[in-house]
């Protein structure tokens, strides 16, 4: 409570607003000065900025640069961090000397993070990879992990650590096998 007061979580929810505000305006201005060829079709499941990029006839350095950039500071740089929390975490829970107690640590803080590098290194590899003759095609399988998997992911693993969850699935299985 004294570090993280009602001021510091204003501050920091604004700054983080105001810097995903900047950063969409970034990208808004470097796009709106490029020339594009008649074809409007994206070979993409979404409006993708490397997808985009492709149409342009434009030199589209800046985007790149900016793109590698964003992927450092508001990708790798975080996840790095995140990683960085976890070994202090599992020093942690290595330190608990109850069986249970670390299993339980362990089995809470092994959810989460499954769900967070599936969610950044996606993401970090969709944008920050090298160019090749099959990107498009891998760009949309980590699209699909990054948007798609990911978030489905989030809640179901989850809900699993919830008895009651469990105890649902597995009434609903048992009820489903008498059928059958």
């Amino acid at each position: 409570m004294l570090i993280m007061n009602h001021r510091t979580y204003l501050i920091l929810a604004a700054f983080c607003c105001n810097l995903g505000v900047f950063n969409a305006m970034m990208y808004a201005l470097l796009i709106s000065h490029l020339s594009f060829s008649s074809s409007r079709e994206i070979n993409h499941f979404f409006c993708h900025m490397k997808s985009i990029l492709q149409l342009s006839r434009s030199n589209t350095t800046s985007i790149g640069v900016l793109i590698t950039v964003d992927g450092v500071l508001l990708g790798f740089f975080p996840f790095i961090l995140i990683l960085v929390s976890y070994i202090y975490i599992i020093s942690t829970i290595l330190n608990i000397h109850s069986k249970s107690g670390r299993h339980k640590a362990f089995s809470s803080c092994s959810s989460h993070l499954t769900v967070v590098l599936l969610f950044c290194l996606t993401s970090l590899s969709l944008n920050m990879k090298p160019e090749t003759k099959f990107s498009q095609e891998q760009d949309k399988f980590l699209s699909m992990l990054y948007i798609v998997v990911a978030p489905i992911l989030n809640p179901l693993v989850y809900s699993l650590r919830n008895k009651d969850v469990l105890q649902a699935i597995k009434r609903q299985i048992s009820r489903a096998s008498k059928i059958w």
